[in-house]
């Protein structure tokens, strides 16, 4: 067995649902996320230090991801009471930030310098050190989402032989390390 099978084996064992290698040629690059995110649906536009318009340029973050070769992606599955179960989306939000953290200090040996995305905001601080205009209180854990970065998750689910619906009553977060061959 390979390494890179035995992450992604390491990341089941720590609570990831499903987790595999691909190759980053694969993974589906749209800039047209960036718009989304303006839109500011979920409020943390300009105002997290890992959210767009502060995470950077669009088509330069595409670039930067696009220099790695290998992605480890990941996903977590989590039960809803209903699909209008707002607080267990925000639950397992907070179970996907605290599985991304588990898996970034596993990936935090792969050659070169890693580049971890997860899921929606960065969720490591209660309120983002933006709002009081201060600098970041954790640069070495926080973590920009994978929309943020131009990808297409639906996609990259798909090309990661995973599901991004789960069936109902559920709700799926995605994550993924960028890594360089050895």
């Amino acid at each position: 067995m390979n390494a890179w099978n035995q992450l992604a084996e390491r990341a089941v064992e720590l609570g990831a649902f499903r987790a595999g290698v691909i190759s980053v040629s694969e993974i589906t690059f749209d800039r047209s996320f960036r718009d989304i995110c303006a839109s500011n649906a979920c409020g943390n536009y300009g105002r997290c230090w890992m959210c767009p318009p502060d995470t950077g340029d669009i088509d330069t973050l595409m670039a930067q991801a696009r220099s790695y070769d290998w992605a480890l992606v990941y996903q977590t599955v989590s039960p809803l009471e209903d699909s209008f179960d707002f607080e267990g989306m925000m639950e397992a939000a907070h179970r996907h930030s605290q599985l991304s953290q588990q898996i970034g200090q596993l990936c935090g040996q792969l050659p070169g310098s890693p580049l971890h995305l997860g899921a929606g905001g960065c969720h490591v601080c209660a309120v983002c050190a933006k709002a009081s205009n201060e600098p970041c209180r954790h640069p070495e854990q926080a973590m920009a989402s994978l929309e943020a970065y131009g990808v297409n998750v639906s996609e990259l689910a798909s090309a990661s032989g995973m599901k991004y619906i789960n069936g109902q009553n559920t709700v799926t977060y995605f994550g993924a390390v960028f890594f360089q061959e050895a």
